[in-house]
């Protein structure tokens, strides 16, 4: 079992132009808006392929109604948590002239105390029911936080699965990365804008170390067009296609979530065929209109897929150049 938790989901709205231009006015056709939010993508793209999953987020609000009422049609397994403020919306303008994305985030609204706890006993009822045929169930926590959000939040719910024996992949960013990493979350997926931001290393090896060191065990590092890296405590191996495709961005880094949640679910650790399947989910999430989605050519996609172990820093505790913050 797969349970994913999004802890600030969206109203994804996504309107196609034929090109941006800033201070102009753009016609488009009707837009889609769907459920949304990095943890629903994941949990989307994963009950697309046959692993069984519970995806968890809030909802409140006219929005909120409005997300629910789409998630429910989705199909996908989910339980969701009522709470005052209303969910955020997302928007996302593809210009369909030069294939680029430009996304407007809402921060979204805090839920209280109450609200959280909820949130909390949602995920280890579902850990609780998640164990099949001796398997460790999978718990995914992906995405931002509220402005205002406990500090204790994602450290507490990654100890709550580590207590029951889940696998724990984290992908956040800001301080909500180290955090994770220093509760112990199992895989972390930043990308290197992310990793730089977190630890204030330049060099996204050296940064991925640090999350390491800080406790994590294997980081899957985003480097768009140029691929992932898989860092571990024993080797760091490369993937990546011979050219980049061009597309909708907004969901690759889900996909590759996905991809990494639906192997560990099925008992497959090695860090290679973890980083194989998760660039080729993510490059096939570039060809997709909407996140949450991968296209069918993905084993086209995995069998190009080049992996390498380049020769790179040894890893050590990195000592060593920090970007200003």
């Amino acid at each position: 079992m797969i349970v994913t938790v999004t802890p600030n989901p969206a109203l994804d709205l996504t309107w196609h132009v034929d090109r941006i231009l800033p201070g102009g006015t753009h016609r488009a056709d009707t837009g889609v808006a769907r459920a949304g939010g990095k943890g629903l993508n994941v949990a989307r793209v994963a009950h697309a392929h046959g692993a069984p999953v519970r995806a968890l987020a809030t909802a409140g609000g006219p929005t909120g109604d409005e997300f629910a009422a789409e998630l429910a049609a989705s199909g996908v397994p989910h339980e969701l948590i009522p709470v005052r403020g209303a969910t955020r919306r997302s928007i996302a303008l593809v210009d369909e002239h030069l294939g680029d994305t430009t996304i407007v985030n809402e921060r979204g609204l805090n839920p209280g105390p109450e609200e959280w706890a909820a949130l909390a006993e949602a995920v280890r009822r579902s850990l609780g029911d998640a164990p099949v045929r001796g398997r460790k169930p999978v718990l995914v926590l992906s995405g931002s936080l509220p402005p205002g959000a406990p500090d204790e939040l994602l450290p507490g719910l990654i100890r709550l699965g580590r207590n029951v024996g889940a696998t724990v992949i984290a992908d956040t960013s800001g301080p909500a990365l180290l955090a994770a990493a220093d509760a112990g979350a199992t895989v972390l997926k930043p990308n290197a804008a992310e990793l730089a931001e977190a630890t204030g290393i330049a060099d996204p090896v050296a940064g991925a170390c640090e999350l390491l060191h800080r406790g994590a065990s294997l980081v899957l590092l985003s480097r768009g067009a140029d691929g992932m890296l898989a860092v571990t405590s024993e080797e760091i191996v490369r993937a990546r296609l011979a050219e980049p495709l061009a597309g909708n961005p907004t969901g690759a880094g889900d996909a590759a979530v996905a991809a990494c949640a639906v192997l560990l679910a099925r008992g497959v650790k090695d860090p290679v065929a973890l980083l194989r399947r998760a660039t080729a989910w993510s490059a096939a999430a570039v060809l997709m209109p909407l996140a949450g989605e991968i296209h069918p050519s993905w084993p086209d996609l995995e069998s190009a897929v080049m992996v390498d172990s380049p020769s790179l820093t040894a890893l050590r505790r990195p000592s060593v150049e920090r970007t200003p913050r």
